[in-house]
């Protein structure tokens, strides 16, 4: 895990997970088939449902997250969403995540790299480690069934 502070309040946190299905489908899944995350990981994600537009175009303790796809570029593998509405926007004033799927330059594979971006309401909020390491399960689970799918 890399982190990058910007400020005493805005932080990047960036961690690469190497999977075994390729990019596309990965990406696929969260920008096409999103309400498929929740099967693939449903320790991790109970539910996600689509409240307005389309699938995949832009327009312990249970936490919730209402987020919006801002960004999805197909031919970068890239997806970005920034939470709207939830249980992290107690803690943290913005909070963006960017999930990009590039295949291995040798061997079958790929490497998802989780970009996330956000601003701490206050100092004495701590760094969403606990979400990173959330973001490596999900990525693992999805790995496996994407590999169970073929």
């Amino acid at each position: 895990m890399r982190k990058t502070e910007v400020s005493s309040l805005v932080v990047k946190l960036e961690v690469d997970v190497d999977i075994k299905a390729s990019a596309g489908k990965f990406h696929h899944m969260f920008a096409g088939r999103p309400h498929h995350v929740s099967k693939a990981s449903p320790g991790n994600i109970r539910s996600c449902d689509l409240h307005e537009g389309e699938w995949g175009k832009v327009d312990g303790e249970a936490k919730v997250a209402k987020e919006r796809i801002e960004a999805v570029e197909p031919e970068k593998n890239l997806i970005t969403f920034r939470v709207i509405e939830g249980d992290l926007l107690k803690e943290y004033k913005s909070f963006v995540i960017t999930i990009q799927a590039t295949p291995k330059q040798e061997g079958p594979g790929s490497t998802v790299h989780w970009h996330v971006e956000y601003e701490k309401i206050d100092e004495r909020v701590a760094h969403p480690e606990t979400f990173i390491e959330f973001c490596v399960q999900v990525s693992k689970e999805i790995d496996e069934h994407l590999l169970n799918e073929d």
